[in-house]
């Protein structure tokens, strides 16, 4: 198996379960205090990964793609916070596939601005995806 396939197994295993931890957890803990607690853990985490690994972040920190990062960072601090706030108060059964359309959206950007092709197999997942999230969310 390629190595990207067996990660993204571990990530769609792991990322499987942050929705229902979370529903559980903000029926007590406000949505912003979820979303800066468990991304306080995940950053010790990946300090524990890079100090483990000896890579310091220091070089890139004026690499010429780090307005990407910036961006990207902005972007999924919007994303996280109006997810879990989604999840506070809607049911995770609706909030979930809505936000899953990230799928989707981000293989078209693929295609559109990327240079990854588009094949007819690719098109039908994308079409199936977002039928498969509006018929799960009605």
């Amino acid at each position: 198996m390629r190595r990207y396939l067996g990660l993204s197994l571990v990530a769609f295993v792991a990322y499987s379960l942050v929705a229902p931890l979370m529903k559980i957890a903000m029926e007590t803990i406000p949505s912003t205090v979820a979303v800066f607690l468990s991304n306080f853990v995940m950053l010790v985490l990946i300090g524990g990964v890079l100090l483990y690994r000896g890579v310091s972040v220091r070089p890139y920190l004026r690499h010429s793609k780090m307005t990407y990062v910036i961006a990207w960072g902005v972007a999924l601090a919007v994303g996280l916070l109006a997810y879990y706030r989604a999840l506070e108060l809607g049911p995770v059964s609706v909030v979930v596939p809505i936000y899953g359309l990230f799928i989707a959206v981000s293989s078209v950007i693929g295609i559109a601005f990327l240079e990854e092709s588009l094949t007819v197999r690719k098109a039908a997942g994308i079409g199936f995806a977002v039928l498969a999230i509006v018929l799960m969310s009605i």
